[in-house]
C-alpha cells in the first residue's frame, strides 16, 4: 500500500515539475499570439488605409488587407507551437489542411461558393459602388460590396444578393463611364404630326440640364404601332450617374416635362 501511495506521489511530482517547466513556455506561447494578433490587426488596418487610398476598388483593397492579416496570425499561432515544443501538430495542421477544407466546403457549399464569388467580383468588377445594375429581377443602386453578397438599394429597401447569382446569372450595369441611360415610351393618337413631336421632344431633351449629349446620342424614334391606333414614341436620353432616388426624379421630371410639351401643342396622348 506505501509503494501504491509512493508512485502516485511520484508521479503528481513529476507532473508538477513539468507544468513548472512548461508555464514558462505556456505564458511565451500567449503572449507571441497576442502579441501576432495585434500587430496583424494593425498591419492590415495600415494596409487597407493605404490600398484604399491608392487603388479604386474599396473590396479589392479591403479583402487584401484581411489576407495580410489572417497570413500574420496564422503565422504567429505556428510560431506558438514551435515555442512549446508541438512542431508535430503544426505539421499535422498544414498537411489536414487540405483536407479540413474539402470537407468544410463541401458542407459550407453555398457560403464557399459566394465566398468565391465574391473574390471574383473584387478582381473583376462588373460593377463599382454607386453603378445602377439589375440581376436576378432586382434593380436599384449598388451600395456595398462584401465577399459573401452585394448589398442594393432600391425603392429604400436592401437587398442583398448573393454573390453566386451575380456571376451565375445575367447582370445588367445601366452605367457607362458615369453616364445612366433612361427610357420611356409615350404613345401618340394615329395619324398625328409624328415629325413634329420628335422635334418636341427633343428641344425638352436638349432643355434640360439633368441631359447630357457628349459622347451619347439621345433619340426620340417611333417604335411600334399597336393595337387602336396607337402609336409609341420611344425616348431615350443619357444623364448623369447619382443616387438611384436622384436618377429616378429626374427621369420623373423629363417625363413630366415632354407631356406637358406635347399636351401644349395639341398632341393627343393614349
Amino acid at each position: 500500500m506505501e509503494n501504491f501511495f509512493q508512485d502516485v506521489i511520484n508521479h503528481l511530482e513529476g507532473y508538477y515539475n513539468s507544468i513548472v517547466d512548461l508555464t514558462p513556455k505556456f505564458i511565451l506561447a500567449i503572449l507571441v499570439v497576442l502579441v501576432s494578433w495585434f500587430i496583424a490587426s494593425r498591419i492590415g488596418i495600415f494596409a487597407g488605409n493605404r490600398l484604399k487610398a491608392r487603388m479604386h476598388d474599396r473590396l479589392l483593397a479591403t479583402f487584401i488587407a484581411r489576407l495580410i492579416k489572417s497570413v500574420l496570425i496564422i503565422i504567429g499561432i505556428l510560431f506558438m507551437f514551435r515555442i512549446i515544443g508541438l512542431e508535430g501538430v503544426a505539421q499535422s495542421m498544414l498537411a489536414g489542411a487540405g483536407i479540413s477544407a474539402f470537407v468544410i466546403g463541401f458542407a459550407l457549399k453555398d457560403i464557399g461558393e459566394n465566398f468565391l464569388a465574391g473574390i471574383l467580383l473584387a478582381f473583376k468588377r462588373p460593377f463599382s459602388i454607386g453603378d445602377i445594375i439589375e440581376s436576378n429581377g432586382v434593380k436599384g443602386e449598388v451600395i456595398n460590396l462584401n465577399l459573401r453578397d452585394t448589398e442594393v438599394k432600391s425603392d429604400s429597401k436592401i437587398i442583398y444578393i448573393p454573390n453566386a447569382l451575380l456571376i451565375k446569372n445575367t447582370l445588367i450595369n445601366y452605367n457607362s463611364e458615369g453616364f445612366l441611360l433612361q427610357t420611356f415610351t409615350v404613345g401618340l393618337e394615329y395619324g398625328s404630326d409624328y415629325t413634329r413631336a420628335i422635334e418636341l421632344v427633343k428641344e425638352v431633351l436638349g432643355n434640360s440640364e439633368e441631359v447630357t449629349e457628349k459622347d451619347h446620342e439621345n433619340a426620340a424614334v417611333i417604335t411600334d404601332v399597336a393595337g387602336g391606333g396607337i402609336v409609341h414614341l420611344n425616348i431615350r436620353y443619357w444623364v448623369k450617374t447619382g443616387p438611384y432616388n436622384e436618377n429616378s426624379e429626374c427621369r420623373s421630371k423629363i417625363i413630366a416635362a415632354v407631356l406637358k410639351k406635347l399636351k401644349e401643342n395639341e398632341f393627343v396622348l393614349k
